[in-house]
């Protein structure tokens, strides 16, 4: 049966208006995507304020106080340590969760410190940009490295607090440089994570681009990168792609590690213990 003029007509009528309902459907979600960014990238676990640790007796809670807000922190501090350890976790949970292993510190003899973004734990405020986010790595550290003077410090950062750590090795530069940079499953960029996690969403869509790609080589100090094997979410290629970028890098393989189970790994805590111990 052949189709009639009016048919077809009312066919491609009826096609461009899903097509057309189709545009909208995706600008939509595009302006969703926009305006709940913070959302969809940070998990935080929120403590109250009244929250008590159940801290030993060298931990010690501190506060940091930004523009608007408050950061609550939390800093092992030894007799005589080395350094310290200056680590930025990742985007999820709080302090309840990231500072639990303090005895490879106390081995290790270095003092370690660590906050939580705003928002996350029994930090206040609401994380707005990666501006704001990148300022208030900046204040912790400079509450903090004063006090090391004439001692090693390293900063570390872990999946999202990598490419923090990234920024503030490079941001120091050559005079105030960290001894070491630990980047644990890093990224190349969040833009290029979301490329590949969510193709369908443009670049130019992304307020946290975080381009630890375009910072690594500014950083001319020792580098360390691990990075999990079986790593999932952020894919080990990431890592080879910094390294890449930063020769002076060693980039250390943990076999068998996903991205949330690396610090159960003996291979691990031996990298990261070998890298402090050479210091």
């Amino acid at each position: 049966m052949t189709a009639t003029p009016t048919r077809l007509r009312r066919v491609a009528v009826s096609a461009t208006r899903l097509a057309g309902l189709g545009l909208v459907l995706y600008a939509l979600a595009l302006a969703w995507l926009w305006f709940q960014q913070e959302k969809l990238l940070f998990a935080p676990t929120v403590l109250p304020a009244d929250h008590a640790w159940s801290l030993a007796r060298d931990v010690h809670e501190v506060s940091i106080d930004v523009p608007g807000a408050r950061l609550s922190a939390l800093h092992l501090r030894l007799p005589n340590p080395k350094g310290v350890v200056f680590f930025l976790h990742g985007n999820a949970g709080s302090l309840e969760n990231w500072f639990v292993n303090p005895s490879f510190y106390r081995r290790a003899n270095y003092d370690l410190f660590m906050f939580d973004y705003r928002g996350f734990g029994k930090s206040t405020g609401q994380i707005e940009s990666e501006a704001q986010l990148r300022a208030d790595v900046r204040a912790a550290w400079d509450q903090v490295a004063p006090q090391y003077a004439g001692r090693k410090i390293v900063v570390y950062g872990r999946s999202l607090g990598s490419g923090l750590a990234t920024g503030l090795s490079a941001e120091l530069g050559a005079s105030h440089a960290p001894d070491l940079t630990v980047l644990v499953s890093p990224y190349a960029s969040m833009a290029a994570l979301a490329a590949e996690h969510y193709p369908w969403v443009p670049q130019a869509l992304l307020r946290y681009p975080l381009r630890t790609d375009l910072l690594i080589g500014q950083i001319r100090s020792p580098l360390l990168l691990i990075h999990g094997t079986r790593d999932t979410l952020i894919a080990p290629s990431h890592s080879d792609a910094l390294k890449a970028l930063a020769p002076q890098a060693t980039l250390a393989r943990i076999t068998g590690a996903a991205h949330n189970d690396l610090q159960n790994f003996d291979t691990y805590l031996d990298v990261y213990n070998r890298a402090l111990d050479a210091l």
